[in-house]
């Protein structure tokens, strides 16, 4: 394990199934990201791609292997860990998932919750600020269904930094826009992390941002291939 790595894995296998249904989806994956790293991971559908972004936001749980994230070990791992990690961690989705009932600062406040420290106000004033960091400052109290999809997935950029997470986990983040709203989103992305110097993991099918990257890594039938890119 690299020292510095804030994400470090070893030998990882993982299988989906019991039985006779078993299969294995991920076979002997070794990878060290670095804090600040901007990576994409490549690869068809179907290769794995999202079942190891899940295992290392601990949203699925480790079977075989290390996976150690912030430096805490996730494999084996009690639950209380993982929800420790999981409050450092900032989620992307490809279907931004924002809550229809609420309102833009409502959707990125809830990402506050889990820090009881901060009061309802300071939760408040702080979404806020995130939501005109991503150009949304006249669009706070607008529900998602009278948001552009492009608008959608800043609010999910908002919600996903406004903690000041230590990793961003996105999956597909710019699959439902179109070039130049993709565009937008992901150089938003990296000019945010920049800011808040966190690590980025970023699984895409785009190769039209595959320019931000510090380092491309490619997942193909459960296998890592790792391509350095020059920087």
């Amino acid at each position: 394990m690299n020292k510095k790595s804030i994400i470090s894995i070893q030998n990882i296998n993982h299988f989906f199934g019991k039985g006779s249904l078993r299969k294995q989806i991920l076979f002997n994956i070794n990878l060290d990201i670095n804090p600040g790293e901007i990576v994409i991971m490549t690869g068809p559908s179907g290769s794995g791609k999202t079942t190891l972004l899940s295992l290392i936001g601990g949203l699925r749980s480790c079977q075989y292997g290390s996976l150690k994230v912030i430096g805490q070990e996730l494999c084996n791992t009690e639950q209380n860990q993982l929800i420790k990690i999981r409050r450092q961690i900032g989620y992307i989705f490809q279907a931004h998932n924002l809550l229809e009932s609420l309102t833009a600062r409502q959707n990125v406040e809830m990402s506050l919750e889990l820090h009881e420290r901060l009061s309802w106000k300071a939760r408040r004033a702080k979404a806020v600020r995130m939501l005109e960091a991503v150009g949304l400052g006249n669009r706070v109290n607008y529900y998602p269904e009278n948001l552009s999809n492009g608008q959608k997935q800043r609010v999910a950029i908002a919600r996903a930094l406004v903690a000041n997470p230590k990793i961003v986990l996105a999956d597909e983040p710019t699959a439902s826009l179109d070039k130049k709203s993709g565009r937008d989103v992901v150089e938003l992305m990296q000019s945010l992390a920049k800011e808040q110097g966190c690590t980025i993991l970023l699984v895409t099918h785009d190769n039209r941002i595959l320019d931000i990257a510090l380092r491309i890594i490619h997942l193909e039938d459960g296998s890592l291939l790792v391509g350095d890119r020059p920087l």
